[in-house]
């Protein structure tokens, strides 16, 4: 998903909370020319707007500066927001990726499908629920899913077992579960009995 945003050049000067106080979210932009940044401002509503549709590190958002002029692709990398009033915005950060040849992205993680192991009682635990994989940027999922439908009770998915789009790589370690299911309580519990009872078996036998 692709979303498009209009931001203005930050008057030179101008205060953060002066900003903020007349509807405006101080905003910055990186990478669009080497390490060189342009300070921005976002009206609040449309940065409240934005944040509904675009994920932090994930979907690509077209940028565009009219008075520079400049238009681009970029990711949403960082928002800053009040200490105690979460939904108050402070700061916005773009990294430009017109020059990027690939880029690493947090891609969510989406179950699908009902375990056989959870019909039978077990519980499914995600390690997981998102995804640091490398890709273009034209690239970038919006989301990864998984179908968990064959697990059994007992059973895991690893990073290496994923299927991943074409031009994705996971960062991850091969080896790192990202989905397991725990078996049906009862059954551990049962298990658990059987053992104490044995080993208090052993215990007076040998009295």
């Amino acid at each position: 998903m692709e979303v498009t945003v209009e931001c203005q050049k930050r008057p030179e000067g101008s205060k953060p909370k002066a900003l903020r106080r007349s509807g405006l979210i101080p905003t910055v932009l990186y990478g669009h020319k080497g390490t060189e940044s342009i300070a921005l401002t976002i009206g609040a509503k449309d940065a409240e707007t934005l944040l509904k549709k675009a994920t932090v590190n994930n979907t690509l958002v077209q940028v565009k500066i009219p008075d520079l002029p400049w238009s681009g692709k970029a990711l949403i990398r960082e928002v800053q927001t009040h200490p105690w009033k979460r939904s108050s915005i402070y700061h916005l950060s773009f990294f430009s990726v017109a020059a990027q040849e690939s880029l690493e992205v947090a891609v969510p993680l989406h179950f699908v499908g009902e375990a056989a192991g959870v019909k039978e009682g077990g519980v499914l635990d995600p390690v997981f629920t998102e995804l640091q994989v490398q890709c273009a940027p034209e690239n970038i999922p919006e989301s990864i899913e998984i179908d968990v439908s064959n697990l059994q009770a007992g059973d895991s998915l690893r990073v290496q077992d994923l299927v991943l789009p074409e031009g994705v790589t996971a960062l991850s370690e091969p080896e790192n579960t990202v989905v397991a299911i725990a078996a049906p309580l009862s059954v551990t519990q049962t298990e658990d009995d059987e053992v104490e009872a044995t080993a208090a078996g052993e215990a007076t036998e040998s009295t």
